[in-house]
């Protein structure tokens, strides 16, 4: 692997626009093919795998590139090779732009259709990055190239923090989702669109506890045509998935006589609705929740010490691993001290 990247500023503009077109759609303006060059220590390779991966496939990641004498690139992306879109509605809101990172399926970058109208009217800029399809590295590049539009345009445009917001349809909604749920601190809440999985395994583990707490308040809104059958069941896991780990704040919309396609403007329109409603879980509901949380946790890492105790190395790792796998970051540093 190559050596840490050397990170690139770019003051007030962030962002080089070479040659890039420019479009007016609805009120707003649309740029297409920019380059940006702003990092994010939020983007780094060691910052996705403590966020995304469980603590002990961190651990194990670790363990490998030592036993191979490779170093973990500080930087996935190289920013001057990739494009992006971005749509800027007008007029800007009074108390700063929403934004809405945008995952797709495809490869291209681009703005879908009938979404300009109701971005204007929301306020909310649009940005998507090329190139970040199904059939690219998750973790490699979907991930961080989502994590770099969103630090980019907030550097660029004045958005306002609180309203900044991932969101994908099919296979992008459901990296929006890992991205939700480890990077509470960035958005604030995600749509959707015809994808979700459960949450709480080896795929979509639990991030560490300080940012779980904080995705708990996360709004989720799922956006599902009726005619998507099979996606609709997973939404049902999914959902059911979040209240049992307390995430109250989900919402859901089945558009009629819809398949599997992205959201028209009317299902955009009541998702960013949603959204950008401040609404807040009720307290003593999540502390119970949370509370039962902890002592199912508790009581498997009393059967996991008895084992210990007790000598059955074979048992204990076997139930480690299943601790990790479901608890995630909750399970640590207990997990971790316990694999050393």
């Amino acid at each position: 692997m190559i050596s840490a990247r050397r990170l690139v500023g770019f003051g007030m503009l962030g962002v080089i626009l070479l040659g890039a077109a420019r479009g007016v759609q609805a009120g707003g303006e649309t740029f297409r093919d920019l380059v940006f060059a702003d990092y994010s220590e939020r983007s780094s390779s060691a910052e996705l795998a403590r966020r995304l991966l469980s603590p002990l496939a961190a651990l194990q990641l670790k363990r490998q590139m030592a036993r191979t004498g490779k170093q973990m690139v500080e930087q996935p992306i190289k920013l001057s090779e990739e494009k992006f879109v971005v749509y800027v509605p007008s007029p800007p809101p009074a108390r700063g732009y929403a934004l809405l990172v945008f995952v797709p399926p495809w490869e291209d970058a681009r703005l879908p259709s009938g979404w300009a109208p109701v971005l204007d009217r929301y306020g909310v800029i649009f940005v998507s990055a090329a190139r970040s399809g199904n059939d690219e590295s998750v973790f490699d590049r979907r991930e961080p190239l989502a994590l770099l539009a969103a630090h980019n345009a907030m550097q660029r445009y004045p958005v306002d923090p609180e309203r900044v917001y991932i969101g994908g349809f099919s296979g992008g909604a459901r990296v929006a989702l890992r991205l939700a749920l480890g990077y509470p601190d960035v958005f604030r809440g995600a749509i959707l669109n015809a994808g979700s999985d459960p949450i709480g395994d080896s795929q979509i583990p639990i991030p560490p506890k300080d940012l779980f707490l904080q995705f708990q308040g996360t709004h989720l809104v799922y956006v599902t045509g009726e005619g998507d059958t099979s996606q609709l069941n997973e939404d049902l896991a999914s959902t059911h998935s979040m209240k049992n780990w307390c995430v109250f704040e989900v919402q859901s919309h089945v558009v009629r006589s819809g398949g599997h396609e992205v959201a028209d403007s009317t299902a955009l329109a009541w998702a960013l609705s949603v959204l950008l409603h401040e609404a807040r879980p009720d307290p003593h509901k999540l502390g119970a929740c949370r509370l039962a949380i902890e002592a199912e946790l508790n009581i498997k890492m009393q059967e996991l010490d008895s084992l210990v105790a007790a000598g059955h190395d074979d048992e204990a790792q076997k139930l480690l691993l299943k601790i990790d796998g479901h608890f995630g970051g909750l399970a640590a540093p207990r997990s971790i001290e316990l694999a050393h």
